[in-house]
């Protein structure tokens, strides 16, 4: 039996590419369009708690990429590349030119390879824990800093994250996983032009916000760090959301539980 999408977010289909893939979609039909991607092997209903609480403001989409959740599987897995094209192919599935995006884990691997290819579709950024690169390397680390953050999250994520792990399959996963620990998310950000937020969690072992010179000199980039670990979207959604909505409005970032880091050379 498939999960209630929580509201006032409503279960969508749309065709892309050929495949039915699910998504959900909020009430708000005009002004800026803010798309929603999730991590590996999971689907989009962990960014539910966060994606509803700024569907009242913002056109809000979150699509289960293909292969992941209720959305039905490619005849091939797809790569890094293969699922932003995937994300731009789903844009045009349902009448987006450019939007603002925000992406958790694996899901602002994936949103660094569509703006830095389709900048022209990009508004603004929200990556949110952002995975990958050599924080994550050799591969056996990142499987051990996986296995610790799943004991630092709420124990009410557990259950909707195996349920998506096993409709994902374990091969599919396995190769995903070691793509995003390849790729060098934050070093790539200097390819970008969109302004960016990037948020992570003080508990998080995947992200090492110790790095902070991988932003120096990047005016269109700002970072926080929130209380939390790796799941940020459905363990803090309030303190999340309100960051995103400040960063969309290009209000301040400052909050009593968050803590900006002081970036070298800003």
């Amino acid at each position: 039996m498939s999960r209630p999408v929580t509201a006032p977010l409503k279960a969508n289909w749309s065709i892309v590419d050929g495949l039915p893939l699910f998504h959900r979609s909020g009430p708000v039909e005009s002004g800026r369009p803010l798309v929603h991607v999730h991590g590996f092997g999971v689907s989009g209903s962990y960014l539910e708690p966060t994606a509803a609480r700024l569907a009242s403001r913002y056109p809000t989409f979150v699509p289960d990429l293909p292969g992941s959740g209720r959305s039905h599987r490619p005849a091939r897995p797809l790569d890094i590349p293969g699922l932003a094209r995937t994300v731009i192919a789903y844009l045009d599935a349902v009448g987006i030119e450019r939007a603002s995006f925000v992406g958790n884990s694996l899901g602002c691997v994936v949103l660094v390879e569509v703006a830095a290819a389709w900048p022209d579709r990009v508004d603004r950024i929200v990556l949110v824990s952002p995975a990958g690169g050599v924080n994550n390397q050799p591969l056996p680390r990142a499987l051990r800093q996986m296995v610790t953050d799943s004991v630092r999250e709420p124990p009410s994520l557990w259950p909707v994250a195996a349920a998506d792990y096993l409709r994902f399959g374990v091969t599919r996963s396995w190769r995903l996983f070691a793509d995003m620990v390849a790729y060098p998310t934050l070093d790539r950000l200097e390819l970008l032009n969109a302004p960016t937020l990037v948020i992570g969690g003080d508990r998080d072992p995947l992200v090492d916000f110790g790095r902070a010179s991988v932003f120096s000199g990047l005016p269109h980039v700002d970072v926080v760090r929130v209380h939390g670990a790796h799941a940020l979207n459905y363990s803090r959604p309030d303190v999340v959301s309100a960051l995103i909505d400040a960063h969309l409005t290009g209000s301040s970032l400052a909050d009593p539980d968050v803590d900006v880091i002081d970036v070298p050379g800003r």
